[in-house]
């Protein structure tokens, strides 16, 4: 298999040879480096590698060169190999040019000329993009394939959770077998058995799993479910960005740390399709970016992730806290760290539970973006999550149709994203209007909307739905020990003082902290705490600040 490109493009030929040079000798071994002297040339390189099906990574590119600049080069290029990341080079004058390029052309970075010395230079940045780009790239297949039907509830689950959780998959529709010949051929040799039971989770090395469960498959794909030590200093419930960084504070500091996660590293986050607003990413970053860069980060400081995993019930003996997990495994630690997030709202109309994974999805659903790829798409939901998702989706779709209960998007959205909605043609907002029911036998077919402004309900042809509206939080397991609200939010700091009082059973001889539940030693961050402020950068931030009220309370403890 060929290597990935590395392909730098300069006009300058001292430029060129230089800047070859620095690249060979850091990524030789796993990159070809490949330079053009022009931006002309440059694409005649790029359409003879699309052609060969090798791959290209990364693009260092010259902003002034004659004929063709580099942000030209750039707008040509991406439409042959969008997923490649870019990099302009740029003079201290044509600074401004580079930032307008972020916007305009998508780079994703730009160095001014010259970068030396490379190790402090260029080096850094290129080590983090190449390793983002190795994060989402799919070679020549050789890995896990998925046999099933787009409309089974069960495949859409198993591609989610691969797809959630980074394990890299060929999805395989058993409907294309007429018109796929890999698909027929792979349909052809699997006996009458394996056929009715799917979907069918086939491995590098031929082991198959039909109609399996989460369990099965993160066993089998090397997942760690089961916990290595029955004590911990700390114990994380919840993988969301508000639990990443308590792991990463935590085990960085020296406490041994344990992080459960009932589904997949980034919670609700780690499914968004942009986050643009996040400090430090001026071309916005996916999730599961976001996510990824967390989970290494945690793991690098020896922080053990229990995935899929889920804390049942909580226990209190003394100065340990204890979690029953739903294999019926127990684990202790002295202090606890609940970061379980919250979970969509049900949408409540006639049809939609039925349908639930069968066209109508809960959350971005990114899995079935590209079979949505000519359609039209509905999204419910007018917040920041529902907004990230139709831009997603009008890439691919048709169409994009937000379907919003209220009567304007400013106040529940944040500005930038409804401007990108506005400027997005294939994006259509439908104010005061909402699903009433869903239609269709085996899988989406229509869906009812009602509007309130003109008091009509009108019937539309669909075939995906994509549900985004609300949030609960999931804390029924602590129901009896830890006080929540009415809606089950988690009370901690002042909003345990009532009339100036500390919570009935508190048995310390002060005030619960900030982030402090009734309990001494439970600590609740994030947006399942009543009161949070429901942004990643929030959730990190009291990620962060929750392990150092963890240190004091082990200190007196411990």
């Amino acid at each position: 298999m060929a290597k990935p490109a590395i392909l730098t493009v300069d006009d300058d030929a001292e430029v060129l040879r230089a800047v070859e040079r620095d690249l060979r000798r850091k990524y030789g071994g796993d990159y070809r480096v490949l330079r053009a002297d022009s931006g002309q040339g440059a694409l005649e390189i790029v359409r003879e590698l699309k052609v060969r099906n090798n791959a290209v990574a990364l693009f260092l590119v010259d902003q002034r060169m004659p004929g063709m600049s580099g942000v030209e080069f750039f707008e040509q290029a991406i439409t042959l190999y969008p997923e490649a990341k870019r990099v302009l080079l740029t003079a201290y004058a044509d600074t401004d040019a580079a930032i307008a390029a972020i916007n305009e052309a998508g780079i994703n970075h730009y160095l001014l000329k010259p970068w030396d010395p490379p190790e402090e230079n260029l080096y850094p940045v290129l080590d983090d993009l190449l390793e983002d780009w190795q994060g989402n790239y799919r070679p020549p297949f050789e890995g896990i394939r998925v046999l099933g039907n787009r409309w089974s509830p069960a495949s859409h689950n198993i591609k989610d959770f691969l797809a959630r959780n980074h394990v890299p998959y060929q999805w395989l529709d058993i409907e294309a077998a007429e018109k796929d010949a890999e698909v027929r051929r792979l349909v052809e040799s699997l006996d009458e058995e394996e056929r009715r039971h799917l979907p069918l989770v086939i491995f590098a090395d031929g082991a198959r799993l039909p109609e399996p469960s989460m369990a099965d498959v993160a066993e089998r794909v090397g997942l760690q479910t089961r916990a290595a030590e029955e004590f911990y200093d700390l114990a994380i419930v919840g993988g969301g960005p508000a639990g990443l960084a308590a792991a990463v504070y935590g085990a960085s500091e020296g406490l041994r740390t344990v992080m459960i996660e009932r589904e997949a590293p980034g919670g609700q986050a780690g499914m968004s399709s942009r986050i643009e607003n996040y400090l430090g990413f001026p071309s916005g970053l996916s999730g599961a970016d976001l996510a990824r860069r967390a989970v290494v980060q945690a793991k690098r400081f020896g922080v053990e992730i229990l995935s899929p995993q889920e804390a049942t019930s909580l226990r209190v003996d003394g100065p340990y806290r204890s979690l029953k997990l739903a294999d019926g495994a127990e684990i202790s630690c002295h202090a606890l760290l609940v970061a379980t997030g919250v979970q969509w709202h049900k949408l409540d109309a006639p049809g939609v539970e039925r349908l639930t994974g069968a066209g109508i999805y809960y959350g971005a659903a990114m899995t079935e973006a590209m079979s949505c790829k000519d359609e039209d798409v509905y999204v419910v939901g007018g917040a920041n999550s529902a907004g990230q998702s139709a831009m997603y989706f009008s890439q691919y779709a048709n169409r994009v149709v937000m379907l919003v209960r209220g009567a304007s998007l400013a106040a529940s959205m944040s500005q930038y994203l409804i401007d990108q909605i506005m400027r997005t043609p294939n994006i259509r907002v439908e104010f005061n209007s909402q699903v009433v029911e869903a239609h269709g036998n085996e899988r989406l077919e229509a869906i009812s909307v009602h509007c309130a402004e003109s008091n009509e309900t009108n019937t539309v042809p669909a075939s995906a739905l994509f549900i985004l509206i609300g949030a609960s939080p999931h804390t029924e397991w602590l129901a009896g020990v830890v006080e929540r609200d009415e809606r089950g939010f988690i009370l901690s700091g002042p909003d345990l003082m009532r009339d100036g009082k500390r919570p009935r059973g508190w048995t310390l001889d002060r005030d619960p902290d900030l982030l402090e539940t009734n309990v001494p030693g439970v600590f609740v961050v994030g947006d399942v705490r009543r009161g949070s402020v429901k942004r990643v950068a929030s959730g990190v931030g009291e990620g962060s600040v929750a392990i150092s009220f963890v240190h004091q309370y082990l200190s007196k403890v411990v």
